[in-house]
Protein backbone atom coordinates (compact mmCIF):
# COMPACT_ATOMS: atom_id res chain seq x y z
CA UNK A 1 0.00 0.00 0.00
CA UNK A 2 1.03 3.26 -1.10
CA UNK A 3 1.60 5.80 1.31
CA UNK A 4 1.96 9.71 -0.01
CA UNK A 5 4.01 11.93 2.07
CA UNK A 6 1.09 14.63 3.07
CA UNK A 7 1.38 16.50 6.06
CA UNK A 8 -1.49 13.90 7.07
CA UNK A 9 0.97 11.34 7.10
CA UNK A 10 4.42 12.77 7.92
CA UNK A 11 5.65 15.68 9.62
CA UNK A 12 7.66 17.99 7.15
CA UNK A 13 11.17 18.94 8.81
CA UNK A 14 12.95 22.32 6.95
CA UNK A 15 11.79 23.65 3.41
CA UNK A 16 10.12 20.56 1.77
CA UNK A 17 7.98 21.07 -1.26
CA UNK A 18 5.26 17.94 -2.00
CA UNK A 19 4.88 17.79 -6.17
CA UNK A 20 3.06 14.76 -7.36
CA UNK A 21 4.14 12.23 -5.27
CA UNK A 22 7.69 13.11 -4.57
CA UNK A 23 8.73 14.98 -1.95
CA UNK A 24 11.45 17.47 -2.66
CA UNK A 25 14.61 18.08 -0.11
CA UNK A 26 16.54 20.92 -1.12
CA UNK A 27 18.42 22.63 1.82
CA UNK A 28 20.40 20.83 4.68
CA UNK A 29 18.70 19.32 7.49
CA UNK A 30 15.17 19.09 5.71
CA UNK A 31 13.13 15.75 5.54
CA UNK A 32 10.72 13.83 7.42
CA UNK A 33 9.85 12.74 10.69
CA UNK A 34 7.00 10.10 11.27
CA UNK A 35 5.91 7.39 13.66
CA UNK A 36 5.01 4.09 12.11
CA UNK A 37 3.41 0.83 13.39
CA UNK A 38 4.38 -2.06 11.52
CA UNK A 39 6.91 -4.94 10.74
CA UNK A 40 8.93 -3.02 8.11
CA UNK A 41 8.32 -0.58 5.39
CA UNK A 42 9.86 0.48 2.09
CA UNK A 43 11.19 3.78 1.80
CA UNK A 44 12.63 4.78 -2.33
CA UNK A 45 14.87 7.66 -2.11
CA UNK A 46 15.21 9.89 -5.68
CA UNK A 47 18.41 11.36 -6.50
CA UNK A 48 18.78 14.72 -8.95
CA UNK A 49 20.47 14.87 -11.85
CA UNK A 50 23.37 14.72 -9.81
CA UNK A 51 22.80 10.80 -9.08
CA UNK A 52 22.96 10.21 -13.29
CA UNK A 53 26.64 11.62 -13.13
CA UNK A 54 29.58 8.23 -12.64
CA UNK A 55 31.95 8.70 -10.01
CA UNK A 56 30.42 12.19 -8.64
CA UNK A 57 30.84 11.15 -5.16
CA UNK A 58 31.23 14.78 -4.80
CA UNK A 59 28.06 16.10 -5.34
CA UNK A 60 25.86 12.84 -4.94
CA UNK A 61 22.99 13.96 -2.39
CA UNK A 62 23.85 12.34 1.56
CA UNK A 63 20.62 11.53 3.38
CA UNK A 64 20.65 9.63 6.92
CA UNK A 65 17.80 7.29 7.85
CA UNK A 66 16.92 6.88 11.53
CA UNK A 67 14.80 4.76 13.41
CA UNK A 68 14.31 5.39 17.04
CA UNK A 69 17.01 8.37 17.16
CA UNK A 70 19.67 5.41 15.87
CA UNK A 71 21.12 6.41 12.75
CA UNK A 72 20.67 2.89 10.47
CA UNK A 73 21.40 3.97 7.14
CA UNK A 74 23.88 6.67 5.53
CA UNK A 75 24.49 6.64 2.27
CA UNK A 76 24.85 8.89 -0.64
CA UNK A 77 22.31 9.17 -4.02
CA UNK A 78 24.30 7.97 -6.80
CA UNK A 79 21.03 6.70 -8.67
CA UNK A 80 17.98 7.83 -9.64
CA UNK A 81 15.99 5.30 -7.42
CA UNK A 82 17.07 3.43 -4.16
CA UNK A 83 14.79 1.69 -2.36
CA UNK A 84 15.46 0.94 1.96
CA UNK A 85 13.89 -1.41 4.04
CA UNK A 86 13.26 0.20 7.20
CA UNK A 87 12.08 -0.84 11.08
CA UNK A 88 11.61 -4.49 9.85
CA UNK A 89 10.79 -6.64 12.83
CA UNK A 90 9.31 -10.25 13.55
CA UNK A 91 6.14 -8.33 14.89
CA UNK A 92 4.63 -5.85 14.92
CA UNK A 93 6.32 -2.22 16.63
CA UNK A 94 6.28 1.36 16.86
CA UNK A 95 9.01 3.03 15.73
CA UNK A 96 9.68 6.89 15.15
CA UNK A 97 11.57 7.60 12.02
CA UNK A 98 13.36 10.40 10.18
CA UNK A 99 14.72 10.77 7.24
CA UNK A 100 17.17 13.91 7.26
CA UNK A 101 19.27 15.50 4.05
CA UNK A 102 22.54 16.00 5.49
CA UNK A 103 24.25 17.41 2.45
CA UNK A 104 23.43 21.39 1.38
CA UNK A 105 21.30 22.19 -1.42
CA UNK A 106 24.07 24.03 -3.86
CA UNK A 107 25.32 20.50 -5.10
CA UNK A 108 22.66 18.02 -4.09
CA UNK A 109 19.07 17.45 -4.81
CA UNK A 110 16.68 14.14 -2.92
CA UNK A 111 13.57 13.36 -3.43
CA UNK A 112 11.59 10.89 -1.20
CA UNK A 113 8.16 8.60 -2.92
CA UNK A 114 5.53 7.54 -1.25
CA UNK A 115 6.33 4.66 1.54
CA UNK A 116 4.77 1.29 1.23
CA UNK A 117 3.48 -0.56 4.39
CA UNK A 118 0.94 -2.99 4.63
CA UNK A 119 -2.27 -3.55 5.04
CA UNK A 120 -3.55 -2.45 8.64
CA UNK A 121 -0.22 -0.93 9.40
CA UNK A 122 -0.01 2.88 9.79
CA UNK A 123 1.67 5.90 9.51
CA UNK A 124 1.39 9.63 11.54
CA UNK A 125 3.03 12.80 11.33
CA UNK A 126 5.83 12.78 14.78
CA UNK A 127 4.80 15.18 17.49
CA UNK A 128 5.62 18.69 17.13
CA UNK A 129 8.45 19.87 19.76
CA UNK A 130 8.28 22.31 22.13
CA UNK A 131 9.76 25.24 20.24
CA UNK A 132 10.73 26.07 16.62
CA UNK A 133 13.92 27.33 15.49
CA UNK A 134 15.36 28.84 11.53
CA UNK A 135 18.42 29.14 10.73
CA UNK A 136 20.07 31.39 8.00
CA UNK A 137 23.59 30.39 7.11
CA UNK A 138 26.54 29.38 5.16
CA UNK A 139 29.02 26.52 5.34
CA UNK A 140 29.33 26.58 8.61
CA UNK A 141 25.59 25.96 9.06
CA UNK A 142 25.67 23.22 6.54
CA UNK A 143 28.19 21.09 8.62
CA UNK A 144 30.73 21.35 5.84
CA UNK A 145 33.72 18.78 5.45
CA UNK A 146 32.78 17.66 9.16
CA UNK A 147 33.56 14.46 8.47
CA UNK A 148 37.03 14.64 7.00
CA UNK A 149 39.77 16.09 9.29
CA UNK A 150 41.83 17.13 6.22
CA UNK A 151 42.20 21.41 6.14
CA UNK A 152 43.79 20.51 2.45
CA UNK A 153 40.62 18.58 1.17
CA UNK A 154 38.14 20.60 -1.06
CA UNK A 155 34.49 20.47 -0.06
CA UNK A 156 32.41 16.64 -0.88
CA UNK A 157 28.75 16.05 -0.39
CA UNK A 158 30.14 12.79 0.98
CA UNK A 159 31.88 14.64 3.95
CA UNK A 160 28.80 17.33 5.05
CA UNK A 161 26.66 16.47 7.43
CA UNK A 162 24.35 19.01 9.11
CA UNK A 163 23.69 16.90 12.53
CA UNK A 164 27.53 17.79 13.30
CA UNK A 165 26.98 21.04 12.95
CA UNK A 166 25.94 24.33 15.73
CA UNK A 167 22.90 25.02 14.29
CA UNK A 168 21.37 21.19 14.33
CA UNK A 169 23.21 21.08 18.04
CA UNK A 170 21.34 23.66 19.09
CA UNK A 171 17.77 22.84 17.91
CA UNK A 172 17.77 19.31 19.76
CA UNK A 173 19.40 20.79 22.81
CA UNK A 174 16.22 23.31 23.20
CA UNK A 175 14.23 20.94 22.15
CA UNK A 176 13.27 22.48 18.99
CA UNK A 177 11.91 22.09 15.70
CA UNK A 178 14.02 23.42 13.01
CA UNK A 179 14.22 24.72 9.45
CA UNK A 180 17.85 25.66 8.00
CA UNK A 181 18.47 28.10 4.83
CA UNK A 182 22.18 27.51 4.12
CA UNK A 183 23.81 27.87 1.38
CA UNK A 184 28.04 27.28 1.49
CA UNK A 185 30.52 30.06 0.12
CA UNK A 186 27.54 32.40 0.61
CA UNK A 187 27.07 36.18 2.17
CA UNK A 188 25.22 39.38 2.09
CA UNK A 189 27.23 41.29 -0.08
CA UNK A 190 29.41 38.51 -1.41
CA UNK A 191 30.18 35.13 -1.52
CA UNK A 192 33.50 33.72 -0.55
CA UNK A 193 36.47 35.43 -2.77
CA UNK A 194 40.10 34.41 -3.21
CA UNK A 195 40.90 37.62 -4.57
CA UNK A 196 39.57 40.89 -2.60
CA UNK A 197 39.23 42.77 -6.20
CA UNK A 198 36.48 40.52 -7.32
CA UNK A 199 32.68 40.75 -5.48
CA UNK A 200 31.04 37.35 -5.76
CA UNK A 201 27.70 39.12 -6.40
CA UNK A 202 26.22 36.01 -7.46
CA UNK A 203 26.61 33.99 -4.22
CA UNK A 204 24.10 36.63 -1.76
CA UNK A 205 21.77 34.49 0.77
CA UNK A 206 19.20 37.52 -0.11
CA UNK A 207 18.49 37.07 -3.25
CA UNK A 208 17.28 33.36 -2.33
CA UNK A 209 16.14 33.29 1.05
CA UNK A 210 12.52 33.48 -0.62
CA UNK A 211 12.74 30.49 -2.38
CA UNK A 212 13.56 26.82 -1.95
CA UNK A 213 17.06 27.57 -2.47
CA UNK A 214 19.70 27.57 -5.00
CA UNK A 215 21.39 24.63 -6.77
CA UNK A 216 23.12 23.46 -9.66
CA UNK A 217 21.43 20.21 -9.29
CA UNK A 218 17.97 19.42 -10.76
CA UNK A 219 15.14 17.01 -9.88
CA UNK A 220 12.81 15.80 -12.28
CA UNK A 221 9.41 16.67 -12.89
CA UNK A 222 10.51 20.36 -10.47
CA UNK A 223 12.17 23.86 -11.34
CA UNK A 224 14.57 25.21 -10.27
CA UNK A 225 14.99 25.65 -6.14
CA UNK A 226 15.48 29.18 -6.52
CA UNK A 227 11.92 29.73 -9.06
CA UNK A 228 10.38 27.93 -6.37
CA UNK A 229 8.47 30.36 -3.42
CA UNK A 230 8.73 29.36 -0.16
CA UNK A 231 5.65 29.51 1.46
CA UNK A 232 6.48 31.46 5.30
CA UNK A 233 2.73 29.94 6.82
CA UNK A 234 4.06 26.22 6.21
CA UNK A 235 6.48 26.66 9.38
CA UNK A 236 6.92 29.95 11.83
CA UNK A 237 9.80 29.94 13.64
CA UNK A 238 9.63 31.26 17.43
CA UNK A 239 13.27 32.39 17.01
CA UNK A 240 16.12 32.60 14.39
CA UNK A 241 19.17 32.82 14.27
CA UNK A 242 21.41 34.73 11.42
CA UNK A 243 24.68 33.50 10.72
CA UNK A 244 26.50 35.73 8.04
CA UNK A 245 29.27 37.17 7.28
CA UNK A 246 32.26 34.67 7.27
CA UNK A 247 32.10 35.04 3.31
CA UNK A 248 31.32 38.85 3.58
CA UNK A 249 35.07 39.32 5.58
CA UNK A 250 36.92 37.70 2.57
CA UNK A 251 35.46 40.72 -0.03
CA UNK A 252 35.67 43.62 3.20
CA UNK A 253 38.90 42.78 4.33
CA UNK A 254 39.81 46.09 6.15
CA UNK A 255 38.13 48.43 4.16
CA UNK A 256 35.72 50.43 5.77
CA UNK A 257 33.68 51.50 3.17
CA UNK A 258 33.03 47.53 2.29
CA UNK A 259 32.37 46.82 6.12
CA UNK A 260 30.01 49.80 6.27
CA UNK A 261 27.75 48.71 2.72
CA UNK A 262 28.12 44.93 4.32
CA UNK A 263 25.96 46.45 7.16
CA UNK A 264 23.68 48.07 5.69
CA UNK A 265 22.69 45.28 3.25
CA UNK A 266 22.37 43.09 6.80
CA UNK A 267 19.94 45.78 7.99
CA UNK A 268 17.96 45.59 4.30
CA UNK A 269 18.22 41.46 4.91
CA UNK A 270 16.48 41.92 8.41
CA UNK A 271 13.60 43.73 7.18
CA UNK A 272 12.78 41.16 4.58
CA UNK A 273 13.50 38.03 7.47
CA UNK A 274 11.03 40.35 9.95
CA UNK A 275 8.49 41.13 7.11
CA UNK A 276 8.15 37.32 6.25
CA UNK A 277 8.29 36.25 10.35
CA UNK A 278 6.56 39.19 11.90
CA UNK A 279 6.46 37.01 15.38
CA UNK A 280 10.20 35.99 15.65
CA UNK A 281 12.98 36.98 17.98
CA UNK A 282 16.32 37.52 15.76
CA UNK A 283 19.72 36.29 16.87
CA UNK A 284 22.20 38.01 14.82
CA UNK A 285 25.46 35.78 15.56
CA UNK A 286 29.18 35.21 13.91
CA UNK A 287 32.27 34.43 14.86
CA UNK A 288 32.86 30.93 14.72
CA UNK A 289 35.27 31.33 11.42
CA UNK A 290 36.52 34.46 12.53
CA UNK A 291 34.76 37.83 13.83
CA UNK A 292 36.47 40.98 12.13
CA UNK A 293 32.90 41.42 10.95
CA UNK A 294 31.18 41.13 14.36
CA UNK A 295 31.18 44.62 15.29
CA UNK A 296 29.27 45.56 11.86
CA UNK A 297 27.00 42.62 12.67
CA UNK A 298 26.02 44.84 16.41
CA UNK A 299 26.09 48.11 14.30
CA UNK A 300 23.36 46.74 12.07
CA UNK A 301 21.24 45.29 14.73
CA UNK A 302 21.35 48.76 16.50
CA UNK A 303 20.41 50.31 13.42
CA UNK A 304 17.60 47.97 12.61
CA UNK A 305 16.35 48.85 15.92
CA UNK A 306 16.63 52.67 15.48
CA UNK A 307 15.35 52.26 12.02
CA UNK A 308 11.91 49.97 12.49
CA UNK A 309 11.23 50.62 16.34
CA UNK A 310 11.68 46.63 16.38
CA UNK A 311 13.62 45.79 19.45
CA UNK A 312 13.02 41.98 18.98
CA UNK A 313 16.44 41.43 17.99
CA UNK A 314 19.92 40.67 19.80
CA UNK A 315 23.72 39.64 18.90
CA UNK A 316 25.58 36.86 20.07
CA UNK A 317 29.33 36.49 19.64
CA UNK A 318 30.13 32.82 18.96
CA UNK A 319 33.38 31.60 19.97
CA UNK A 320 36.43 30.99 17.37
CA UNK A 321 37.69 27.48 16.34
CA UNK A 322 40.82 27.07 18.02
CA UNK A 323 43.92 26.38 15.40
CA UNK A 324 45.99 24.32 17.64
CA UNK A 325 43.01 21.52 17.91
CA UNK A 326 42.87 21.34 14.45
CA UNK A 327 40.39 21.42 11.50
CA UNK A 328 38.02 19.95 9.16
CA UNK A 329 38.11 20.16 5.13
CA UNK A 330 38.83 23.66 3.80
CA UNK A 331 39.63 24.76 7.38
CA UNK A 332 36.15 24.41 8.53
CA UNK A 333 35.31 23.78 12.47
CA UNK A 334 35.60 20.75 13.50
CA UNK A 335 32.34 19.02 15.40
CA UNK A 336 34.00 20.03 18.87
CA UNK A 337 34.36 23.52 17.93
CA UNK A 338 30.53 23.37 16.98
CA UNK A 339 29.79 21.83 20.27
CA UNK A 340 31.49 25.44 21.89
CA UNK A 341 29.21 27.35 19.62
CA UNK A 342 25.95 25.69 20.57
CA UNK A 343 27.01 25.76 24.07
CA UNK A 344 27.10 29.46 23.65
CA UNK A 345 24.21 29.83 21.59
CA UNK A 346 22.22 27.12 23.93
CA UNK A 347 22.08 29.98 26.78
CA UNK A 348 21.76 32.89 25.16
CA UNK A 349 18.47 31.11 23.47
CA UNK A 350 16.69 30.29 26.62
CA UNK A 351 17.65 33.45 28.79
CA UNK A 352 15.99 35.72 25.94
CA UNK A 353 13.09 32.95 24.95
CA UNK A 354 12.30 32.22 28.79
CA UNK A 355 12.43 28.52 27.66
Amino acid sequence: MLTLLTKDNVKYVGRTLLQGDVLLLSLSGSGVAFEYEGRGLTLTLQGGRASEIPDNQANYARIAVYVDEERVCDLQLSKQKTSLRVAESAVSKKSLIRVIKLSECAMSLAGILPLEISEGESVRPAPEKAHKLEFIGDSITCGYGVDDEDPLHPFKTATEDVTRAYAYKTARALNADYSMFSISGYGIISGYTADPAVRMAQQRIPDFYESMGFSYDSMPGFDAPASLPWDFTKYVPDAIVLNLGTNDDSFCQEDVARQQEYADAYVAFLKVVRRRNPGAMIFCVLGLMGDRLYPWVCRAAENYRRETGDDRITTVRLPEQDPSIGYVSDYHPLESAHEKAAAVLVPAIREVMGW
